[in-house]
């Protein structure tokens, strides 16, 4: 699923590329041109982003149901019911709008990056060829940002999924359960194993402070194991 969702979002930045190379940015004068071309394309693409996001959220909550379906095959059919019944629906609106938000917020973080730098050659004096070389990398840039949306995004949603599926069955938290390798986050590490409330999220990033169930924080590839109370 992350990769088909970055696939989707490289698009994006692959053409916020060409609108960018489209102008000869060593002319300062057509800056405002590009910002104008950006903000334009994202306006354009709210129906293109609810369509995506609304196939790839639907796809991470079935396989989320599938996979609560597998470790549930020594519970009652009621639970069983009850996991294939859980109203989900708030959880899917709320990603969705979400997800429109950060596809949108592609072109727009270019425009205002270019804008930034236009006025940064007016009030600096900057070099016209350095200038010129760093819009030149936006499109770059924002390709490395749609990867880590995809690999955060499709995370997130299926944490809060689960989440959602484990608190109709009585849930008051989860076990932190990180990807146990070299990768993994200093502060992740001493997170695995511990239990969390649903309602109290832990400090996720120390350095920012940012509180973040696992899964929830950008490329985490942390996941939550569910505590589901016996009676």
């Amino acid at each position: 699923m992350e990769k088909k969702y970055g696939q989707q979002l490289r698009k994006i930045s692959g053409y916020i590329d060409s609108i960018i190379k489209g102008f000869d940015v060593t002319d300062e004068t057509v800056y405002p041109s590009i910002v104008t071309a950006l903000r334009k394309y994202a306006e354009s693409l709210d129906v293109w982003a609810v369509n995506a996001s609304s196939r790839i959220l639907m796809d991470v909550a079935l396989r989320d149901e599938k996979t609560w379906l597998i470790y549930a095959t020594d519970m009652s059919i009621g639970v069983k019911h009850q996991i294939r019944n859980t109203d989900v629906g708030a959880v899917m609106q709320k990603l969705l709008a979400d997800q429109v938000g950060l596809i949108k917020s592609l072109p727009l973080n270019a425009a205002q990056r270019v804008h930034d730098l236009a006025t940064r050659a007016v009030i600096e004096g900057g070099r016209a060829d350095e200038i010129s070389g760093l819009i030149m990398a936006i499109g770059g840039v924002t390709k490395a940002r749609a990867n880590t949306i995809a690999r955060t995004e499709i995370s997130r949603a299926t944490t809060a999924f689960t989440e959602a599926r484990a608190k109709d069955l009585g849930s008051d938290g989860y076990i932190w359960r990180s990807s146990e390798d070299s990768d993994v986050r200093d502060e992740h590490k001493k997170l695995n194993g511990q239990f969390f409330k649903w309602s109290e999220p832990p400090i996720a990033d120390e350095r920012s402070g940012t509180r973040a169930h696992a899964g929830c924080i950008w490329n985490c590839r942390c996941y939550p194991e569910p505590v589901i109370p016996e009676d």
